[in-house]
Formats: C-alpha cells, sequence, structure tokens
C-alpha cells in the first residue's frame, strides 16, 4: 500500500517511536530488564492515592460519573476545568488570562504537533508564499518534537554551550550569540521554543534566560513556545529555587498532569493568547472532536483548592529529588574510573550522561546495552534540525554520539544495577 508524502513522513521509523517501543515490548525470555529509557513517571503512592480519592467522589455523586463518560466536552476543552486552572493561576502569579486563554489538548505532545504547524511551514501572504521555521535555543532537545513537522526542514537547533563543574559534572547553556546572528540572518522564523525542565537533559534555564528569550522573541513579533511538562507549579520537578512560573502575552505555554501521576489520560493544558487558543480548539474540532475529560476531572477541585501544587511540592519534588541523589551516587560508585560526565541534575525525570571517552556511536552503545536487558535512549536522536548554511551541522556537537539519557525514578536497586552495567559495557568501547 502506498502511503501520500505526509504518512510516509509521519509513520517512517522515529526515535519517539522506538522509545515508546521500548516501554510497552517485553525483552526476550530470561533477559533481565532495566528500564532506564522511556518517559514513565514513578507511581507515588501518596499521588495514586489523591487520584483514587477524587474518582471515590466522582463515583458518589449522583450521576456524575455517568455524565463524565457518556457526555463530549467542547473542543476547547472542560469549560469548568479550563475556569478553573485560569483562576488559580491568574491570583497565584498575577498572570493577565482568563479562560479564554486555555485550551486543552490530548497530551502536550499533540498540543505540540499543532502548534508546530500552525506556526512553521509554508505561508501564504497575497500572492507571496514563504516557508517558516521553529528555532529551538538550546540543543540538544526532546526527541518527541523531531518528525512533528508536516513539511520537511522546519525545524532548527541552536548547538548548546557547556561549563564543567570538576571532572563529571556540567551545564548546558543558550548559546546566545549564535542565536541573535541567527535571528538576525534570517526573517523566516515562526516561533522559539524550549523545554523547562529540559528533556533530555536536566537543564533548567534560568528566570533571566527565560525572560531574555522572550525579549528575543517580542523584538521579532514570534511567540516563545515554553514546554513546561515537568516544571512549576505542578508537577514540580525541579531542585533548584533560583527558577520561578513565567508567562507574558508572547508566551505559549504548554502545561500537563502526566507527570504528576496521569500519563495515560493525555491531559495537555496550553495557555496562550486567545488567537492560539481558538485555532487550538478548531484543531481539536477536527482531529479528535475533542479531548477527554477524565483528567479534566480528576485534577480540577485538587486545582481548586490548592491540593495539587501541595503534593507536588510536598510529595513529588523530594520523591525525584531523592532518587536523583541516589543515580548520582551510582554514576560515581561504578563509573568513577572512566572519562564520563553528568549533566547538573535540575529537574525533570532523567539524568544526561557523557561517555567522554566512547569510541561507538551511542546508537550501536544502545543496541549493546539492550542485549543485557538495559534500555536507555541513544544520544544522537535529541540532535535535530539543521541549517548548514548558517550554522554549524547540529551532528558536529562533541557530545554528539556519545551521550545516553537515563530515566532514574524507577526502583533504586534496578536503577544502580542498570548504571552498573552500562559502566561496564562502556569499559570494553573505550
Amino acid at each position: 500500500m502506498n502511503f501520500s508524502d505526509f504518512g510516509n513522513k509521519l509513520c517512517s521509523k522515529s526515535g519517539i517511536l522506538q522509545l515508546m517501543d521500548d516501554i510497552g515490548r517485553p525483552l526476550p525470555k530470561g533477559v533481565k530488564p532495566y528500564r532506564l529509557g522511556g518517559g514513565n513517571p514513578a507511581m507515588i503512592p501518596e499521588i495514586s492515592a489523591m487520584y483514587r480519592n477524587e474518582m471515590n467522589k466522582i463515583m458518589q455523586n449522583g450521576d456524575e460519573f455517568e455524565k463524565l463518560i457518556g457526555l463530549y466536552d467542547s473542543p476547547q476543552g472542560r469549560m469548568r476545568f479550563i475556569e478553573t486552572v485560569a483562576e488559580y493561576l491568574s491570583k497565584a502569579y498575577g498572570w493577565n488570562i482568563t479562560a479564554e486563554n486555555v485550551a486543552i489538548t490530548n497530551g502536550s505532545q499533540s498540543a505540540c504537533f499543532y502548534l508546530f504547524n500552525l506556526l512553521s511551514g509554508t505561508f501564504t501572504e497575497r500572492t507571496n508564499t514563504i516557508k517558516k521555521k521553529v528555532v529551538f535555543p538550546l540543543a540538544p532537545e526532546y526527541i518527541g518534537y523531531c518528525d512533528q513537522s508536516i513539511e520537511e526542514d522546519t525545524f532548527v537547533s541552536i548547538p548548546a554551550t557547556w561549563q564543567e563543574y570538576g571532572k563529571s559534572s556540567f551545564k548546558y547553556h543558550v548559546n546566545f550569540d549564535l542565536l541573535e546572528d541567527y535571528m538576525q540572518k534570517n526573517h523566516n522564523i515562526g516561533a522559539l521554543c524550549v523545554t523547562r525542565p529540559t528533556n533530555p537533559t536536566g537543564n533548567v534555564l534560568t528566570d533571566d534566560e527565560i525572560e531574555k528569550l522572550s525579549s528575543i522573541s517580542k523584538r521579532y513579533m514570534i511567540p516563545l513556545v515554553i514546554d513546561n511538562a515537568y516544571g512549576l507549579p505542578w508537577p514540580n520537578i525541579i531542585f533548584t529555587d533560583s527558577a520561578t512560573p513565567y508567562y507574558d502575552e508572547n508566551i505559549i505555554l504548554s502545561m500537563s498532569l502526566s507527570k504528576i501521576g496521569l500519563p495515560s489520560l493525555r491531559t495537555g493544558i496550553i495557555i496562550a493568547p486567545k488567537q492560539i487558543v481558538t485555532a487550538l480548539s478548531n484543531l481539536n474540532a477536527i482531529a479528535s472532536l475533542a479531548s477527554g475529560s477524565f483528567g479534566q476531572a480528576l485534577a480540577e477541585d485538587l486545582i481548586k483548592n490548592g491540593t495539587l501544587v501541595e503534593n507536588a511540592k510536598n510529595f513529588v519534588r523530594p520523591y525525584y529529588e531523592k532518587k536523583s541523589k541516589k543515580a548520582l551516587e551510582s554514576f560515581k560508585r561504578h563509573f568513577d574510573s572512566t572519562p564520563y560526565s553528568v549533566h547538573k541534575s535540575e529537574g525533570s525525570i532523567f539524568q544526561w550522561l557523557l561517555m567522554k571517552d566512547l569510541k561507538i556511536p551511542t546508537l550501536e552503545f544502545y543496541s549493546r546495552l539492550k542485549e543485557k536487558g538495559v534500555i536507555v535512549v541513544p544520544g544522537e536522536y535529541f540532535f535535530f534540525g539543521n541549517d548548514k548554511k548558517f550554522l554549524p551541522p547540529i551532528e558536529n556537537h562533541p557530545h554528539y554520539s556519545k551521550c545516553l539519557r537515563i530515566n532514574y525514578g524507577g526502583d533504586e536497586k534496578e536503577v544502580d544495577e542498570g548504571i552498573k552495567i552500562i559502566a561496564e559495557t562502556y569499559k570494553n568501547f573505550m
């Protein structure tokens, strides 16, 4: 069967497909699994109990359950939930938003697909056409973005600089000089986009960096998309106090309920100018009629009364912060005799391992680890988006084929044993 160009592009092999397949597909019999690759959040008992309690309230409240499963919400989302989100964020942070600035999608992944294709690709203005691009100012960047554009060559990444802290820690930074130079030479940019905290590295852009990126986007009259799936105020998987929630009239803020315990309910929350919210609502109507209601229903009262944010602070952040420290101890214990470095762990549920003397690409190294039951994500997938006319090829970044993304949030013994196997295998390919 022949597919369209659109079909061939989106159905071909991709990093995000491999990642999700590794999450769900069992390993061969007899191979002990060490699942350090996927993005599944941990099942934190207090968070699971919180949602169970909300579900019990729904079940005991007349015909609320029947209405929940039997009625569509509007294409914009569940209006009571939307109003709750807008009211909470405006009161908590002084943001100038109302329900007209909130849209719900079937997960933030779907929202990004809509947004990237709204803001990049071919634009027709009167009789002229122009092809606009989305610029990612801090590469490596999230694997799930790479294949989301319908048209080819609409993503561009700015390679990160980095600062080293001793022999085994480093942190990426936006190369603002290179970004500014690229923006000045190109007038076909539709948006900037960053993740905060950054997936895959656990980097958290500072308030100063976010404000500078917002200022640049305003100067060029384009939006700044901030993917806040791991950020504040929920799920609050941020281990630094130098970052605060940020929104202004030029920002499209993407939030989610996935990393605070509801990954399967696919609830993306977009805070944006009214024009963007209207566009997302229209796209929802065409692509899926409406968004799923369950996540919105479970979280509505929890947001309204502050429980969601409070439990994120009291249970989610401490859980991952403890796990992160344990994993860093494992790296030090098992890798100490090798040239390695781990990105400064400031947030998200991942750590970014740099194996400085690795002699084979991490795509091949990933396959060798998988034979031993260790599932990770090879670093090459997080370097994408070339514009070789104006920028050095992204694959020329010194870290391109020497890094792994590792999910540290699982069982501590399994994580430790998996890291030990990674270290032992690394020694064979130095």
